[in-house]
């Protein structure tokens, strides 16, 4: 997939996969009971009602001639006992079926759901939003009929074909076969159209991924189009987006439409054919021919229902084999941060931390860090600073695996993190990021995010240390106080400290802040400054930070650049050095 492209098309794959097909399958297996049931009632159901053209055929030969009214009566009674078995058939069936299909949508967008959650950072840095909650959402609705009904749709019409063609070979095989020779003729046909309507429905999957895409990230920059005044251009890019889809769309459909007729046509000419035949044989003199025309007539309309619905099922199934390659894909994605065969629980932590010869690179071919080596000690608090893009955050996120490293080691205790369990990792660390992401729900629920079973006295006991208190109680509710996703109704600065409160409130040995006071006015910070100072204490602390005014009474300062450490030290001694350190603070001082 593009790196970030909402007008770039994914990979389509050529071939026509029925193992996407046999894998979806495999979701049925724990309904097999259900799915049992339900083709017994309409197959049964089907058999039964195959009957009544033989009953007309009857009523019409013996019945009709020798004046028995009885048997008139009793037959007429067998005919309604099946009408009302195969009303009451397909009712329990859709009942069973919708429940099944609606299980395996649920189980099926389940996995896809937990195996995102479990994807690393790269998987996420190389796809837009809007292409992955598209897997999730849309393909997986469009899969809800063919679960539903589709498939045991497809079994119980086929079995019904069979029972329709048996009883008609049992009346008059000649007439059968000619009533079968247009199937060959639509098998053909659709063998000729299969594979240019697979790929036809593969492009409107993509055209409608794209469009998707476009608009999550419209609808995440609705405030950057407004204030530099981009709806007339974006609208035009989305009509574009939007036109791509609907002619795809148009494209694909234009194939399932040919289905129907082609079928109508075929059994048109074919039952024309029979009614040629049957009406000669009458003329003939054959006087079992009037029943012969009844009984086949019946059985006419019954053979080319479940061909209609066969057909329509193999229009369904190219559409969907083309949304389930996508699911699947996403399923199929290697995990590539995960626990190692071998890894054990990281038992609880002092806090010492050990780089050594560290590399890494996002895009093959750049490095991102280059042969990154230093100790921290327990309670020691190191800042990061350089220039934008010179790696700080990086390593900070090796730390917390949410990338591996390429090369060298990480040692928290001297445990290798590559061979510690995630949770076990995590669980022992805070972290507050660049971005402040805010969950929809209460405050109090934003802060307890990191810790369930935190009491309502510590979460307020962390906001009041991050000097967030203060501006949660003026708001409606406190603490009760619904907050919409993404944190839009406060301001950047309040959600960094209920992002703060919540990195606090985990109590780590390990606590990582990048940019944790960026959006925080400088009287916030001074007031905040006096609690982090207190809260550091017993703590390896990492923090990332451009304003070097909250980093001076740290005990190590590391300066970035190109990937490596250019100089490492307290405060004063990279001052007294008057190297990269020193000029980057007389910046800021001389700015200042």
């Amino acid at each position: 997939m593009a790196r970030n492209k909402y007008d770039i098309d994914e990979v389509i794959e050529e071939r026509f996969d029925l193992g996407q097909l046999r894998r979806l399958g495999r979701y049925l297996i724990p309904y097999k009971k259900d799915m049992a049931a339900a083709a017994f009632l309409m197959l049964s159901a089907s058999a039964l009602t195959m009957l009544i053209p033989r009953f007309f055929m009857t009523l019409m030969n013996d019945l009709i001639p020798n004046r028995d009214v009885r048997g008139l009566f009793l037959y007429s009674f067998y005919t309604l006992l099946i009408i009302l078995y195969s009303a009451l058939a397909l009712r329990l069936k859709i009942q069973i079926t919708n429940r099944v299909g609606q299980n395996v949508i649920h189980t099926l967008r389940s996995d896809l759901f937990c195996h995102l959650q479990e994807l690393p950072f790269s998987y996420y840095d190389e796809r837009p939003h809007g292409k992955i909650q598209v897997r999730l959402v849309n393909y997986v609705n469009n899969l809800s009929d063919l679960l539903s009904n589709g498939l045991l749709n497809t079994i119980t019409d086929l079995c019904s074909l069979i029972f329709i063609i048996l009883f008609m070979l049992s009346i008059n095989v000649e007439l059968t076969l000619m009533c079968m020779c247009g199937l060959p003729v639509l098998a053909a046909f659709a063998a000729l159209i299969k594979r240019r309507q697979h790929r036809a429905w593969q492009i409107q999957s993509n055209k409608q991924s794209n469009l998707n895409a476009y608009i999550a990230e419209s609808i995440n920059g609705i405030r950057v189009t407004q204030a530099f005044v981009r709806e007339e251009e974006n609208r035009g890019i989305f009509n574009r987006l939007s036109d791509s889809y609907r002619q795809a769309w148009m494209h694909a459909v234009r194939f399932n439409f040919m289905m129907g007729p082609t079928v109508d046509v075929i059994s048109a000419v074919t039952t024309a054919f029979l009614y040629v035949m049957i009406v000669n044989m009458t003329m003939g003199g054959d006087a079992a021919s009037v029943g012969v025309l009844v009984a086949f007539t019946g059985y006419i309309s019954r053979f080319w229902s479940p061909i209609t619905t066969l057909a329509n099922f193999y229009n369904s199934l190219l559409t969907a084999i083309s949304y389930l390659e996508r699911i699947f894909e996403t399923i199929d994605e290697p995990v590539a941060v995960q626990d190692a065969p071998d890894a054990v629980p990281l038992p609880a932590v002092t806090g010492r931390v050990d780089f050594s010869h560290v590399s890494f690179s996002y895009e093959e071919g750049v490095r991102t860090l280059s042969d990154v080596s230093f100790t921290a000690m327990p309670g020691e608090s190191f800042a990061i600073v350089g220039p934008t893009g010179a790696g700080k955050t990086t390593i900070v996120n090796l730390l917390s695996r949410f990338y591996n490293v390429e090369s060298g080691t990480i040692t928290i205790d001297g445990h290798d993190i590559s061979k510690a369990t995630l949770r076990s990792l995590r669980t022992q660390m805070g972290v507050m990021m660049q971005d402040s992401f805010i969950f929809s729900g209460t405050v109090m629920d934003n802060i307890r995010y990191g810790n369930r079973t935190a009491t309502d006295e510590e979460v307020i006991r962390a906001a009041k240390t991050v000097c967030a208190h203060d501006f949660i109680m003026q708001m409606e509710n406190g603490y009760e106080t619904q907050v919409n996703e993404r944190g839009s109704r406060l301001s950047a600065g309040q959600r960094q400290l209920i992002s703060f409160a919540r990195a606090l409130l985990a109590d780590p040995k390990i606590l990582i802040l990048d940019e944790a006071t960026s959006s925080i006015d400088t009287e916030t910070e001074i007031v905040l400054q006096q609690g982090l100072n207190e809260l550091l204490k017993g703590r390896t602390s990492f923090i990332i930070a451009h304003r070097l005014s909250t980093i001076q009474n740290c005990t190590r300062i590391l300066y970035v650049d190109k990937g490596q450490i250019q100089e490492s030290g307290s405060h004063e001694e990279l001052l007294a050095q008057k190297g990269a350190y020193y000029r980057l603070y007389m910046s800021q001082y001389e700015t200042a």
